[in-house]
């Protein structure tokens, strides 16, 4: 999937083939308490494939027979080099840049099964751009997700229970990130449902929007 990189006034083209998506689950504050959880004591890693992987612009595909097929804004995180059990300290080195993504999850299958891989793997579930920006301070960052122009969630990096670097220290710890790998680090509060027809936008301070339109799943 090609993404353009900004790094400064330069900008390039990169064929982004992940070897893997990793998500983080309950990692803002206000969401782990509209879901009824606690804050979690580690971070909650999932895994979502690269088949996931939808560009800007593209359709997501609602499947259906589903009461909820939610939109999660959150910020993803590119590493650009390969990395195995690097510090806090030095976590946002292995860094390339930052993006957005929108983690759709269908909320039924995730309570039903227990763990979170069909919920988050259908095809066309995981949107990122519209760009890859390098050099940014993501302790702060005002994200906020649009739904047919409605503002649905509103937030910043600074709720996140565990930080990017922490992130990436913890999630180097348990497997080795590779070069463009990808870490969606959680969504805020206000996740809600899509329907065929909506248009959900992401929008992130200092990296743009990131804008998908839903339709129905094809069928078989």
């Amino acid at each position: 999937m090609l993404v353009p990189v900004v790094r400064g006034a330069s900008v390039e083209q990169l064929d982004l083939i992940p070897s893997k998506i990793i998500g983080i689950g309950q990692n803002y504050r206000a969401h782990a308490a509209e879901m009824g959880k606690g804050i979690p004591e580690e971070p909650l890693m999932f895994l979502k494939p690269r088949s996931a992987l939808l560009p800007e612009g593209w359709a997501i595909e609602r499947p259906a027979g589903y009461e909820r097929v939610d939109y999660e804004g959150e910020l993803g995180v590119v590493i650009g080099q390969r990395t195995r059990s690097i510090s806090k300290e030095r976590a946002l080195d292995a860094v390339l840049g930052y993006t957005c993504i929108n983690d759709v999850t269908v909320r039924d299958l995730q309570k039903k099964d227990g763990q979170w891989t069909r919920a988050k793997g259908f095809d066309t579930f995981c949107p990122l751009g519209p760009r890859i920006v390098a050099g940014l301070d993501p302790r702060a960052l005002k994200i906020e997700t649009r739904v047919n122009g409605i503002v649905k969630q509103s937030s910043s990096t600074s709720d996140m229970i565990f930080d990017v670097a922490t992130l990436i220290a913890y999630v180097s710890q348990h497997m080795s990130l590779e070069v463009g790998d990808v870490i969606s680090t959680g969504t805020p509060a206000g996740v809600g449902n899509l329907e065929p027809g909506d248009t959900v936008e992401i929008e992130i301070e200092g990296i743009g929007v990131l804008s998908n339109p839903v339709i129905a799943r094809p069928g078989r």
